[in-house]
């Protein structure tokens, strides 16, 4: 990047940390936003800049939440936030992301956990590494009747939906799966909203 003006080399490096982004694709971006209006530039670095301040997680879901700066920085989102929500069903996915992608899909009407990853023991990851207690801290306070598993049909997806089913089933709750309208392997932040939403209807119980 030393043929670059410092200025533009340093937003073409940092552009390139991310995803999928590599160093011709950022440079076209820099020179995208040079092109660009002042004005839009400042927004968009006005935007990158309040991310981390105004966006926090759920209390209760651990879903992204807007951050109220009157209070202690843990609010309620705005699934966990409207009572139209049905409230005796969970659906539980690996991140943020898949909570998004679900609710793209327009199937789900209950709540949400999100557990923040998944059992991954090659990598040193177990059930408490993630938000598994707090999930069955819900099941066990509230009138849960179903929990739903979404998480990534992987290996690690999978061994993470069939130790849910092993703690939460002695609690008197149903544990289903969503159905297998997924490709094995993929992610369900990239899955389509009809796909997501005919593996949604056609869950079964693990």
């Amino acid at each position: 990047m030393t043929t670059y003006p410092t200025p533009l080399a340093r937003l073409i490096q940092e552009l390139s940390k991310l995803p999928g982004i590599g160093e011709k694709t950022a440079a076209r971006l820099a020179f995208h936003m040079l092109k660009g209006t002042r004005e839009d530039v400042i927004n968009l670095a006005d935007s990158i800049a309040k991310l981390r301040q105004e966006i926090g997680l759920c209390r209760q879901c651990f879903g992204f939440s807007e951050v109220n700066p009157q209070s202690d920085g843990e609010t309620l989102c705005t699934v966990c936030r409207n009572p139209e929500r049905a409230k005796d069903t969970i659906c539980v996915v690996e991140e943020p992301a898949d909570l998004i992608a679900v609710e793209k899909s327009q199937e789900f009407k209950g709540l949400y956990h999100v557990l923040q990853g998944t059992i991954s023991p090659l990598d040193g990851i177990g059930p408490d590494a993630l938000r598994i207690r707090e999930l069955l801290d819900r099941i066990r306070g509230g009138s849960v009747r179903e929990v739903i598993v979404a998480t990534n049909p992987t290996m690690d997806g999978e061994a993470t939906a069939l130790y849910l089913s092993k703690v939460i089933k002695p609690l008197g709750v149903a544990v289903t799966r969503i159905a297998r309208g997924l490709p094995m392997g993929g992610d369900l932040e990239y899955i389509d909203a009809v796909t997501l939403g005919k593996a949604l209807e056609g869950r079964r119980e693990i």
